[in-house]
């Protein structure tokens, strides 16, 4: 089946459609709403690259789970489990850069199961906006797997 054909049946969506349909099924919190979550019940899931952590700096209590292992790193199932995440049960806040790739993220997660991941708005660039709190990023210990390590 060729490209052109896939486009004409429809199987085919474009970016902006994938988005649009992975925020319908994802809780997006504003980022105050987002650390007030964290207080309660909620973690803040970081799925930056460790170069944008040590540029911009890391959430106090968020984990740091880069997006490219993100789906190994929270399957409870999955011998890559971070043991720091709870069960498919937990509510995660993913946070990226912008709020973009989170949402994509998060409904990756619902996919996986788990029905509580939502993302937050704006991201980090809109979390430091807020004036919410923002700390230097440690380095990950010495052989840690990326997205296995604690909590910041």
């Amino acid at each position: 089946m060729s490209d052109d054909s896939l486009v004409a049946e429809g199987a085919v969506r474009g970016a902006g459609e994938l988005l649009a349909a992975a925020r319908a099924r994802i809780q997006r919190l504003e980022p105050r709403a987002a650390w007030e979550a964290a207080q309660e019940d909620a973690l803040i899931v970081d799925i930056r690259s460790q170069d944008d952590r040590r540029r911009d700096g890391v959430v106090p209590g968020a984990l740091h789970v880069p997006r490219t292992v993100l789906e190994w790193r929270v399957d409870p199932t999955c011998k890559w489990h971070n043991p720091y995440l709870g069960g498919r049960g937990q509510r995660l806040v993913l946070l990226c850069d912008h709020g973009f790739s989170s949402s994509l993220a998060a409904a990756s997660l619902v996919d996986l199961g788990c029905l509580q991941a939502g993302d937050v708005i704006g991201g980090f660039v809109g979390w430091r906006e807020d004036g919410l709190p923002v700390r230097p990023a440690g380095e990950p210990g010495e052989g840690v797997l990326p997205g296995m390590g604690p909590p910041d």
